[in-house]
Order: structure tokens, then C-alpha cells, then sequence
């Protein structure tokens, strides 16, 4: 941490920052990147495959796409995606990736020193946020070109680190790797502080504004606290014009809420069944790891359970041909060892034997209880109970973030304010082109918090905000 922000961190009286960002996961370091004056222009040689977008493009040579109308540009685009900015990043940075092509970007970024928007990036972990927390071993969902942020390739990052990529994925431990580096190699750390935790964003008093002024914008007053090396905690409190909500949902795992789930072998992270196989006291002799849940997380406890030998029943509550399973909409050629799972949940089910030995799933099961015994519950589709020995849980059922620094823990910025805040399905409520709250001028969410679920569509969020903030600064009387 540079000698400049610790006087921020520590000075309640400073000049208030232009802009803070919470969480220093993808989203967090692209905003970085783009506010510390990188800024993405069009080659002048470059033709772009969707014919719209080409012609749009040349309408404004010269200008800078955070400089354009981003309405206006990603009009008529599809894709993977609800977001229009975050198609249109995507499609200027991997112009034509989802039809099998290798068409390189058509951006070209230029560093403007004289653009740059003062700023912090607080995060718990290292920058990479939640990658760091993840098994280093564990092979990342999307293509490796898709987890990169802009102007440094992972297979280019990958080729001079010696590492290669695994039927074109990456592990977890590059990726965490990767985004600690691009940190250092783009100039940026002076703008990061690692294990910082935010304890309260609020509304502070607006800035005064002379004779004829707008009315003045809302200042946000930001509270934490610091882990320093020795491990004593530094407070900290400062004063920001914007502040931007980059945390993720990782941060709090969802529960089942049956009783018994807070006994002491009920677990909600992979890294439970990781610590007791080290420590020996899980192992193919042991009585079995019930695992929870039809998701990639539960595939991939599956997946290390199964490679250590130790026997696991797996249970979930929807049927294995349900629709809405993820293994049915990921392509089997990109994702073998994931269909493999599902092809386990189909055919070991605890009624019909079949050729896994050390596992059987349970479909269509409702888990009612834990006993302090070690003994789980479960309603089968018939309504009849049934009663299995385990030594180890682990219930792997989605997360939800944790803003709990924020006033009623951000439930008013929701979509639908009466519903939990989710990722998927109530994510905060932002203007599409902006990334700024509806309800909350000067707050703006990015990545999961804004229903940008992969690290190749956060950037365009990034972008948005960019864009924003660069304009609202231009505004600004000198």
C-alpha cells in the first residue's frame, strides 16, 4: 500500500476520492485499468465482422469508445448475455469466439495519463478476489481466452509463465496467478489494498457548491478496516464522490435452514472435504460424504471426492433430465468431466445399480434433518423417509453476496426489493449503460451484483461505468 493511500485510508478530513471500488476480483481490476487512463480506441485498419457494428464504428474514427454512445452501439447485438455494453465489450475485444473463429480484437488501447480517476480498490484477498480461495487444481468453466482482461491475453500470460491450457481451460490457481499479475504489469497496484474489509457504506453530507451550481452530489462515507502483516487491524475511514460495488456473490453460502445444519460435520465449502482428506479423516475406508446440491460446485466435490476413493452420496432435489440442470446446457466435446458427473447422477441412483462403485445419487430427495449422530434424513419422491450414515456434509446450493455494510444490506437496491438479492435471479437494479443504481445516485454494482454471471461479460460493466464516471468528471467546474 502506497505511502498516498494510507493517508486516505487514515484521514477523515482528506479531500474526498473521486471513486471507490469494493472487491478486487475481475470486474474490480478491469474498472482499475480503465480508470487509470488505458483507454480503448478502434484500429484504424480493423473491419469487424458484424456488418452494423462495423459501419457504426466508423462513424467515429478517433474517439474512444468510453467517448461514444454505448446505446447506440450495442444496439442489435446478441449473445450469451442480457447486458447490451456487455456484448458489445465482448464482441470488440473476441470479435467472432462463439462461432469457433480466432478474428483478433479490434481495440487497441492507448494510456492517457491525463484521464485518470483518482481511486481505491479495497478487497479482503489478493487482487483476484474469490480466485484465490478456490482449489488451485480446479479447471475454470469458461475457455481460457475468456477469463482474460483487456490488452494482455491469458494464452499469451500462460505461453511465457510455461503453463499450458487444458482443452482450452485454465486451472484456478492460474487464474489467481493471472490477475495478481496483470495488477503489477499494468501499473496499478498503487491503486489496491489487500485485506481490507469494508464495514459500512453511507450516506454522507453532499459537497457545497457555489451560486448557480447543480444541486450537489451525494457523498458516500466508506468505514473498515486493514489487516496489516502482523496481523493487527488498521481502521480506516474516507469520503467518496461514487463508489462501486464489485464483491461478487461468493461471499455468503446459501443454506439449507433444517435442523441440524449447524452441527459441527455440516459444512458449505469444498475446502472442509479438501482439509479432512490432508488430515486423514476422510479416506476410502470412511463411512461416506453426502454432497448437496446439482450445481458445478457440487459436480466439482464430486470430482475430488471421487479422486481420492472416498465414497459419496450425492443428493439433489431435481430430476437428473430437469432442463435447468447446468450439465444440460454445457457442450459434452468442452466439458467432459462435468457429463461424466451427470451421467453418474442418472445412472447410480440408490434404486438401480450400476457401474460406480463409492457412489449413488439421490434424485428428486428432500433433505429434512441432520442428527448429531451423523445421520441424514431425506423424503425420497414417494414421501417415505430414508435414513443415511455419513461422516461428512457438505451443502453446495448457490451463495449469496454479502452486503451487509450497506444500509438493510442492500435489499432496496434489488430488482424486487421484497425478494433476497440474487445474482441470477434479483440482481441490484442498474441502469443498463451506466451500471448506476436506480435508486442510489453515485453507487453503481459490477460483475455477479449486476447479473454478470462469467469474468468475459464483467468487463463491459467496467466499460459502462468507466464511461460514466469519465463523463461526470468531464462536468465537472474547474
Amino acid at each position: 500500500m502506497s505511502n498516498g493511500w494510507k493517508d486516505h485510508l487514515g484521514a477523515s478530513g482528506s479531500e474526498p476520492l473521486p471513486v471507490v471500488i469494493i472487491g478486487n476480483g475481475p470486474s474490480g481490476i478491469c474498472l482499475s485499468y480503465l480508470l487509470s487512463g488505458y483507454s480503448p480506441y478502434v484500429k484504424p485498419d480493423a473491419i469487424h465482422p458484424h456488418p452494423m457494428l462495423q459501419r457504426k464504428l466508423t462513424e467515429a474514427p478517433g474517439v474512444s469508445i468510453v467517448d461514444q454512445d454505448l446505446d447506440y452501439l450495442s444496439e442489435g447485438l446478441e449473445g450469451r448475455c442480457q447486458s447490451p455494453v456487455a456484448l458489445l465489450f465482448d464482441a470488440l475485444l473476441r470479435p467472432d469466439t462463439d462461432f469457433g473463429g480466432n478474428v483478433e480484437s479490434v481495440l487497441t488501447w492507448k494510456h492517457q495519463k491525463e484521464r485518470a480517476i483518482p481511486h481505491l480498490v479495497l478487497g479482503r484477498n489478493l487482487p483476484g478476489g474469490a480466485w484465490h480461495s478456490i482449489e488451485g487444481s480446479m479447471v475454470t468453466l469458461s475457455q481460457g481466452d475468456w477469463m482474460g482482461l483487456p490488452d494482455l491475453q491469458v494464452k499469451d500470460w500462460m505461453c511465457r509463465k510455461r503453463r499450458g491450457l487444458r482443452n482450452s481451460r485454465a486451472t484456478a490457481g492460474d487464474m489467481a496467478h493471472y490477475y495478481s499479475d496483470y495488477v503489477i504489469k499494468k501499473g496499478l497496484s498503487h491503486n489496491f489494498v489487500s485485506g481490507a474489509v469494508v464495514t459500512a457504506v453511507e450516506r454522507g453530507t453532499p459537497e457545497p457548491s457555489g451560486p448557480g451550481a447543480r444541486d450537489p452530489s451525494p457523498l458516500f462515507q466508506v468505514n473498515g478496516f486493514v489487516t496489516a502483516e502482523d496481523r493487527s487491524q488498521q481502521p480506516f475511514s474516507l469520503c467518496a464522490r461514487n463508489v462501486v460495488l464489485a464483491t461478487g456473490t461468493s461471499d455468503s453460502p446459501a443454506r439449507l435452514g433444517i435442523p441440524g445444519e449447524a452441527l459441527p460435520f455440516v459444512h458449505h465449502d469444498l475446502s472442509a472435504l479438501e482439509a479432512a482428506t490432508r488430515a486423514g479423516t476422510m479416506s476410502p475406508a470412511s463411512d461416506p460424504v453426502l454432497i448437496i446440491g446439482a450445481g458445478l460446485s457440487a459436480a466439482d466435490a464430486v470430482l475430488y471426492a471421487r479422486h481420492y476413493n472416498i465414497p459419496v452420496i450425492h443428493a439433489f432435489r431435481r430430476s437428473v433430465d430437469d432442463p435447468g440442470l447446468v450439465f444440460n446446457q454445457l457442450p459434452k466435446m468442452l466439458y467432459p468431466e462435468y457429463h461424466k458427473v451427470h451421467q453418474m447422477m442418472r445412472e447410480q441412483s440408490i434404486l438401480s445399480p450400476s457401474p460406480y462403485e463409492g457412489y449413488r445419487s439421490l434424485p428428486e430427495h428432500q433433505l429434512l434433518l441432520f442428527k448429531e449422530d451423523r445421520q441424514a434424513v431425506f423424503r425420497d419422491p414417494q414421501g417415505l423417509q430414508k435414513v443415511f450414515g455419513i461422516a461428512l456434509v457438505l451443502v453446495l446450493i448457490g451463495s449469496h453476496p454479502d452486503l451487509s455494510f450497506l444500509p438493510g444490506a442492500g435489499a432496496d437496491l434489488a430488482m424486487d426489493p421484497n425478494q433476497p438479492l440474487s445474482a441470477k435471479r434479483n440482481p441490484i437494479d442498474v441502469d443498463p449503460f451506466t451500471y448506476q443504481s436506480i435508486h442510489q445516485e453515485g453507487l453503481y454494482a459490477v460483475g455477479p451484483l449486476a447479473g454478470d454471471n462469467f469474468v468475459r461479460f464483467v468487463q463491459g460493466g467496467a466499460l459502462a461505468v468507466a464511461s460514466s464516471l469519465l463523463r461526470k468528471e468531464a462536468r465537472k467546474p474547474p
